[in-house]
């Protein structure tokens, strides 16, 4: 257990920037209240109907264990300084994770910056324009209140994806409507599916979990996407020199996102 702990210790190196935003119910804001509940009672509802799929059923659907992307998922490639890596994302599970990166991407959000945060053994991230882990924004700040609060938008946890090797994972404090724009890639090797009861988890996912992975993070940090190429990259940019924050001392940058295969979010 004690690698389990040290891992979900780690997580607190996942924080990003963000300002606390308290709103005063009166007038309307009751009636927002009221149907924010009962979304939250229906999405509750829907979770817990899934969960008891992806544990029960034998036939359930995986996206991250296939390496074909299918007709709902989208491609992207990392052009990275240390080389490229193709990734496929998951839109039905992770819709507005997904819309955010790939707008993001499409504008050129993303080019030029740093993995400014990079812990071999664990994980690498970036998508912070500031290059410190304490800035950007979603897609949506300052626009449409209903997905970003303020803070940012809220998390898609679904229980057909997890933090396996591989795995792309949006970046937050670890708690609702906190992402933003900066997200990350899981990088462990350690066998860790001895310590994953059956009872939470999958037994395919569990399986996933002899390569490597973080569960520590599972429930608190949206996965959208998994590597199918370049995991050799992410382990090269594990593994770069860092200074004592875990940032890189010679920059490691994305130099462009490729979209390979796009999803329209309209259809």
């Amino acid at each position: 257990m004690k690698k389990l702990a040290s891992l979900f210790a780690l997580t607190t190196l996942l924080l990003v920037g963000c300002t606390s935003i308290q709103r005063g119910l009166r007038g309307d804001d009751y009636v927002d209240a009221s149907i924010a509940a009962e979304e939250s009672s229906k999405a509750q509802q829907q979770y817990a109907q899934d969960q008891k799929n992806a544990l029960t059923n034998e036939n359930a659907n995986f996206p991250q264990l296939s390496t074909e992307v299918a007709e709902d998922e989208a491609e992207v490639i990392l052009h990275t300084s240390q080389g490229d890596i193709r990734i496929k994302l998951f839109p039905k599970q992770a819709p507005l994770a997904v819309e955010n990166f790939l707008t993001h991407a499409k504008e050129g959000y993303y080019n030029g910056v740093t993995f400014h945060r990079v812990i071999d053994g664990f994980m690498i991230q970036t998508g912070d324009p500031k290059g410190d882990g304490t800035g950007g924004q979603s897609i949506w700040h300052d626009k449409d209140k209903t997905k970003d609060k303020g803070t940012g938008f809220k998390n898609e946890i679904s229980p057909y994806l997890y933090n396996i090797r591989g795995s792309l994972s949006m970046a937050n404090t670890g708690q609702p409507n906190t992402n933003g724009s900066q997200f990350f890639i899981n990088q462990s090797t350690t066998d860790i599916s001895g310590q994953l009861p059956e009872s939470s988890y999958p037994k395919k996912i569990i399986e996933a979990y002899k390569n490597g992975g973080n569960p520590s993070l599972d429930g608190k940090h949206p996965v959208f996407g998994q590597v199918l190429e370049g995991m050799d990259v992410v382990d090269k940019i594990a593994k770069v020199e860092k200074d004592q924050s875990d940032k890189p001392t010679t920059d490691v940058t994305i130099d462009s996102i490729e979209i390979v295969k796009d999803y329209d979010f309209k259809s």
